[in-house]
């Protein structure tokens, strides 16, 4: 091993003399430069080899070539570069080629060579990685995609792009992803023909010298890629994905109007087929010459576009009545809605509208319970209070047994302070079932506390943990103590919690509020915290080990609290958990406590 090391440290003089020599570093970093090396070198020429060691190599070489980058930079010392730079770089390659040959399944390795080759413009050599990694990495589209964008967006070469995509499809015959990225890159090729073509033929040069070919100039490679993907992958979003590549490419009106006609033929039943039909007429008012125009006419034109949406909605709607083709009516209609604009008029014709296809799609008894929030707050928002109570009551007549939706009315009833507020509470209790209920529970007892008397509210807070869940009733016990506090101080916090501490099942939570509240006091009596701390303990002790830390760092208001907390917890650690093992522990957190105490 020592030999091999030697060997490849005798390598590295000619590039770290040469680094001396033009003043790049002195004789100090030289030396410190081969130290740090022989021992990176050791580490990898062990017999039981470590990624990590690998890794940490190249990331060192890969620094030091920065590092000579910046010190050429500052100098304007450009020369030598095949000596010292290409010398290192050669080395980085040779280590990636070890370790990806090593660890062959780690991909992430593979994709750091690859980011390296990128970074340093070794063409050549990453070329080689490709082809390497994907031979073991065939299953990986992403690999595909990223070699074919290489070849064709840095080297030229659709060709090889072409290629590429092809002996993925080979893997891959039913990948929506490099079908779509195949489709988008005979179109770049397509385009940049086209380009160079226009060039040749302003600079009058004969075209028949580069042998373009019309079939790649029309984009007849794309239609090609359609077809045969449209007969392996089933799917509107597939050809929507293609559409919306094609829209990018002025020359593609044939090709979208064949991708246009196989979505109406195939997919006329799915939502989304119509919801690109209907978004389209957006689209084609656009596309129309336009002159310059006055405020009021743009606002009139762009009135007549979402008009012309909302006709082939409505067709849509009736041609495919069901839920998901309301929500993409409604959705559009939202979208527009939230629109900045500086009409009035043209703001308000589109809640009317929005407004309506709400009314229409709860009409059909088909509009997504989701829905419902957003039409409620666009109600409250419009200050249509009465409608949005209405909606909100027939909400809760659709879906009984959703907690949500009831919860969505309440707030509407708390916001408007009506009168019927408890009643409604009542009627969504007899709807929903126990389980679940803390949102409604949660909502009753704060609007109680703003709202209605002390006993009111305590007698709220008791009845709601016995109707909830048992796991749900901690959340309620922690804001009944946090509230009784607050309402009542110290005496009735403590006769809340002297009710409460046996009532299972708890959190910790409970015990640490209770644990703070005594702590505030100015009278903070040991015995309460003792008890506090032993409960929670009993509770908790065996699970959470930073509880007993705590207690070492529970008192504040003596050094005497706090030693006494710290003999206790000592004493009572091996009792609760049966361990013996962490009696050291918490010793030295003790010693630490008390000795900062007694500075203090």
């Amino acid at each position: 091993m020592a030999e091999r090391v030697e060997q490849r440290l005798e390598d590295r003089v000619p590039e770290l003399e040469q680094l001396e020599r033009v003043g790049l570093f002195t004789h100090e970093e030289i030396r410190a430069v081969l130290k740090k090396a022989t021992a990176l070198e050791y580490k990898i020429q062990r017999r039981a080899l470590r990624k990590e060691d690998f890794i940490n190599y190249i990331q060192y070489e890969i620094n030091l070539l920065e590092l000579i980058k910046k010190r050429r930079a500052r100098t304007g010392y450009s020369f030598k570069k095949e000596e010292i730079e290409s010398s290192i770089m050669h080395r980085v390659h040779s280590l990636f080629k070890r370790a990806t040959g090593k660890w062959k399944e780690d991909v992430q390795l593979w994709l750091s060579h690859v980011a390296f080759c990128k970074q340093w413009n070794a063409k050549h050599q990453l070329s080689k990685v490709f082809s390497t990694m994907l031979a073991i990495h065939p299953n990986k589209p992403a690999l595909w995609i990223m070699a074919a964008k290489w070849e064709m967006e840095t080297r030229l070469s659709s060709e090889s792009a072409r290629h590429l995509f092809l002996r993925a499809l080979r893997f891959h015959p039913e990948c929506p992803k490099l079908y779509q990225e195949y489709f988008r890159m005979e179109l770049m090729n397509a385009e940049k023909q086209r380009k160079e073509k226009k060039e040749l033929e302003r600079a009058k040069m004969n075209l028949e010298e580069f042998n373009y070919s019309e079939k790649i100039l029309n984009g007849e490679m794309a239609h090609i890629i359609y077809r045969d993907a449209a007969q392996k992958i089933k799917g509107v979003e597939f050809h929507l994905a293609l559409l919306s590549i094609a829209k990018l490419f002025d020359f593609t009106h044939d090709l979208q109007k064949e991708i246009l006609e196989s979505l109406q033929a195939e997919y006329a039943d799915n939502p989304l087929t119509w919801d690109y039909m209907a978004r389209r007429e957006l689209e084609l008012g656009s596309l129309k010459s336009t002159e310059p125009t006055t405020k009021q006419m743009k606002v009139s034109e762009m009135t007549q576009r979402e008009e012309r949406c909302c006709a082939v909605f409505d067709e849509a709607v009736t041609a495919v009545p069901t839920e998901d083709m309301w929500k993409c009516y409604i959705t559009f209609c939202l979208e527009r809605y939230n629109r900045k604009t500086n009409s009035e008029e043209l703001k308000q014709k589109r809640l009317e509208r929005t407004l309506s296809v709400f009314s229409k799609a709860h009409e059909s008894s088909l509009l997504p319970e989701a829905l419902y929030k957003q039409w409620l707050q666009l109600l409250l928002e419009s200050s249509l209070s009465q409608k949005a109570a209405e909606v909100a009551e027939a909400a809760t007549k659709r879906f009984s047994l959703s907690v949500e939706i009831w919860q969505l009315r309440l707030q509407v009833l708390i916001q408007l302070k009506s009168d019927n507020v408890t009643q409604c509470f009542e009627e969504a209790f007899k709807h929903v079932k126990s389980k679940g209920t803390l949102p409604l529970w949660t909502l009753w007892v704060e609007w109680s506390e703003v709202t209605n008397s002390k006993e009111d509210t305590e007698a709220l807070y008791q009845r709601s943990l016995h109707a909830v869940a048992p796991a749900e009733s901690v959340t309620m016990k922690e804001k009944y103590l946090d509230w009784a506090y607050r309402s009542g101080g110290y005496k009735k916090v403590r006769r809340v919690f002297t009710s409460l501490h046996e009532s299972r099942p708890l959190s910790l939570d409970f015990f640490r509020k209770m644990i703070e509240i005594e702590k505030e006091q100015e009278s903070c009596k040991m015995l309460h915290l003792r008890e506090y701390y032993e409960r929670a303990l009993r509770e908790f002790g065996s699970a959470d080990s930073d509880l007993w830390l705590e207690i070492s760092r529970g008192a504040k208001s003596s050094p005497g609290q706090t030693r006494k907390l710290c003999e206790y917890s000592l004493a009572s650690y091996e009792d609760v958990t049966g361990r013996s093992g962490g009696r050291l522990h918490f010793q030295v957190h003790f010693i630490a406590n008390w000795t900062h105490m007694k500075k203090l």
